[in-house]
C-alpha cells in the first residue's frame, strides 16, 4: 500500500503596504494626546469644583462676619444706651439724696421753730421770763469779719409787751492778756454800749462785727435787761470756737 504524499508546506503571503506603521503609530499617539487631554480636563473639571466650593466658603465666611458686625454694633448701641440709662439713674438718685436732705433740714428747722413756740407758749416753771435764746456768728470776706443774729423771747406770760437794752460783749486776749471789748467797738452799725429791743413773744436782733488785729476771741457774753413793770435780767455765755465751729 503506497503511503499518503505529505501535505506540502504553506507560505502565508502579506502583502506590504507602504506607510502602514507610520499611520498606526500616528493612531496610537492620537490615542494617547486625546487620553491626555481628557485626563487634564477632568482634572481641571475636579479643580474647578475645589475652587467652587473655596468661594462658597469664603462667600459664608464674609457672610458671618457681616452678621458679627451687626450683632456687634448692636451690643454696643445697647452699651451706650445702658450707660446714658446709669448715668440718667445716678444723676436721679443725686437728685432724690439731695432731696431727702432737704426735706430733712427743713424737718429739722420746723421743729426747732416748733419747740421754740412751744417753749414761748407753755414753757416750764424755770424758763419763764425774759430768755437769751440764741446767738450764731456767719464769716463774712475777710478775715475777722462775721455777722451776728441773737434772738430773745418772753417765755410764759406774753400779755404785755417786754421793752430794754441788750449788750453784748466779747471777751478774749491780746498778747496773752485778757479783755473785754464792746459790740459797739466791733460794729459801725451799734453807738450806744445796749441795743434797745422791745417786743410781746421774740425779737431778732442781726448786724455784723469785725474783730482787731491780734484780737484771739474765746466768748461772746450776752446780756439782755428789761425795765418797766416786767423788769428783769437774762444773760447767756456762748463760747467762740463752738459758734464759729472751730
Amino acid at each position: 500500500m503506497s503511503e499518503a504524499p505529505k501535505p506540502s508546506e504553506e507560505y502565508i503571503v502579506i502583502r506590504h503596504r507602504r506607510g502602514y506603521r507610520l499611520r498606526r503609530t500616528l493612531i496610537l499617539l492620537a490615542f494617547t494626546i486625546v487620553a491626555a487631554i481628557s485626563g487634564y480636563m477632568a482634572g481641571m473639571a475636579q479643580g474647578g469644583f475645589r475652587f467652587s466650593s473655596a468661594q462658597e466658603t469664603k462667600d459664608l465666611l464674609v457672610h458671618e462676619v457681616d452678621g458679627l458686625r451687626e450683632q456687634f454694633s448692636s451690643a454696643r448701641q445697647k452699651l451706650i444706651s445702658l450707660e446714658r440709662g446709669r448715668a440718667i439713674d445716678e444723676q436721679a438718685l443725686r437728685d432724690a439724696r439731695n432731696a431727702i436732705v432737704e426735706l430733712e433740714t427743713q424737718i429739722s428747722e420746723l421743729k426747732a421753730d416748733l419747740t421754740f413756740y412751744r417753749n414761748i407758749m407753755a414753757p416750764t416753771e424755770v424758763s419763764k421770763g425774759l430768755q437769751v435764746d440764741s446767738f450764731t456768728l456767719t464769716p463774712a470776706r475777710g478775715d475777722g469779719h462775721y455777722s451776728f443774729k441773737m434772738v430773745l423771747t418772753q417765755v410764759g406770760n406774753n400779755n404785755r409787751y417786754v421793752s430794754g437794752l441788750v449788750a453784748v460783749n466779747v471777751i478774749g486776749n491780746v498778747d496773752g492778756e485778757k479783755q473785754v471789748v464792746a459790740l459797739r467797738d466791733l460794729s459801725e452799725e451799734i453807738d450806744d454800749l445796749g441795743v434797745k429791743f422791745k417786743f410781746r413773744y421774740f425779737q431778732d436782733i442781726e448786724g455784723s462785727l469785725s474783730l482787731p488785729e491780734k484780737f484771739e476771741p474765746l466768748e461772746i457774753q450776752v446780756v439782755a435787761q428789761a425795765g418797766g413793770q416786767k423788769a428783769a435780767q437774762a444773760e447767756s455765755t456762748f463760747d467762740w470756737d463752738q459758734l464759729t465751729g472751730n
